[in-house]
């Protein structure tokens, strides 16, 4: 009877103790993915910040589409899209005057295997004049170098901006 007992312990335990370990480590892996997916949209923004267009560049994917969606001055909305990143890393290392401030909040990502997609709201600034203000949209893949943006989309627009205090308070 012992021995029973022994076995069908065994066999309800086995599955429960796998299932345990299975989801401590997926969990753990997501948390790594997702901080390291973090990682990868904040070197993009300390990259504008400090004018640094090889930091920017080590963000992003070899072939990278970058899109914004805003209204133009007659009030009709507007999609421009980009095929490469070229213009982008040279505007960004150009010397400019203005240190250019990309401040985010409510970032939301979320991951399956290779792939990422994550949300914010932002607001740009020049030095500290606020310039603009919308959201993110970044598409990431994960290889043997990490996680890297292909594709970037942002709406951009002077108001409505719902700018939380802690990042107005900073630009002032």
């Amino acid at each position: 009877m012992k021995s029973m007992k022994a076995i069908l312990l065994r066999l309800c335990v086995g599955p429960v103790l796998l299932l345990v370990i299975t989801l401590t480590y997926t969990n753990a892996q997501s948390s790594t993915d997702k901080e390291n997916v973090t990682e990868t949209i904040m070197r993009l923004f300390s990259g504008m910040k400090a004018g640094d267009s090889a930091m920017v560049h080590s963000a992003f994917a070899k072939d990278v589409t970058l899109a914004t969606v805003y209204h133009n001055k007659s009030g009709k909305p507007v999609l421009e899209k980009e095929s490469a990143i070229r213009e982008f890393l040279i505007t960004v290392g150009t010397p400019h005057a203005e240190v250019w401030y990309e401040e985010i909040w409510g970032l939301q990502i979320q991951i399956d295997d290779n792939f990422a997609q994550a949300w914010c709201d932002y607001a740009f600034y020049l030095d500290k004049r606020f310039s603009h203000c919308g959201v993110d949209a970044f598409h990431l893949f994960k290889d043997n170098n990490g996680w890297k943006i292909f594709h970037l989309a942002d709406t951009r627009r002077k108001e409505p901006c719902d700018i939380p205090d802690t990042i107005k308070s900073k630009h002032k």
